[in-house]
């Protein structure tokens, strides 16, 4: 059964959105999304300046199973990428909720009231 953290928001596409203290939001995918590509290969980051609307796709992740992309959960400028998943693709197999992908200066924080809670991920992916 998939991991998903209470204080996570999530996409309907497998990305989960946090909001950082900072007022940054940091953005993976989830347990459920790693389990279905199996093991990650991969990792295309998006760079640092580069502006996003909300589900704009944002990079790729691929895996021995798929490619698949990664989309903006929510709009904003991104602020930094985990250079780790270069060397360290499998990291997002690993720790999915650890290893996140990039970091947004959101556009609107409200945004994220418009993506699931856990109970809604959840529901959304029959777990």
């Amino acid at each position: 059964m998939s991991d998903i953290p209470a204080e996570l928001r999530f996409a309907e596409s497998h990305e989960w959105a946090r909001l950082e203290t900072d007022g940054t939001v940091t953005v993976g995918i989830s347990d459920y999304a790693q389990e279905a590509l199996g093991d990650v290969v991969y990792v295309e980051l998006t760079e640092v300046g580069t502006a996003f609307g909300a589900a704009d796709q944002a990079g790729v992740v691929e895996s021995v199973k798929a490619a698949s992309d990664i989309y903006s959960p929510i709009a904003g400028e991104v602020v930094a990428v985990n250079n780790a998943l270069t060397d360290n693709p499998e990291l997002l197999n690993s720790d999915p909720y650890g290893a996140w992908i990039f970091k947004l200066k959101p556009s609107n924080l409200a945004d994220l009231d418009k993506l699931l809670d856990a109970a809604g991920y959840r529901a959304a992916i029959g777990a």
